[in-house]
């Protein structure tokens, strides 16, 4: 289980980008939601889509949850 947080500053396509808690990305925890504890990254997209319809999982850290 890891830890996942969401960027609360949307992407320049609108996105706000879903990360784990060791990612190189992760936003300074003023810019960033926790979103709680999830086996994979599909748990955590899942919940930020609650408060930010427009969720995508990272690039780097959650690419199987990151769609273009």
């Amino acid at each position: 289980m890891k830890k996942y947080y969401v960027n609360k500053n949307a992407q320049s396509n609108g996105d706000h980008e879903v990360h784990d808690e060791n990612c190189t990305y992760l936003p300074s925890s003023d810019n960033r939601k926790y979103l709680g504890e999830f086996s994979s990254c599909k748990g955590a997209v899942t919940e930020a889509k609650k408060t930010y319809s427009k969720s995508n999982g990272c690039r780097t850290c959650s690419i199987d949850c990151h769609t273009k």
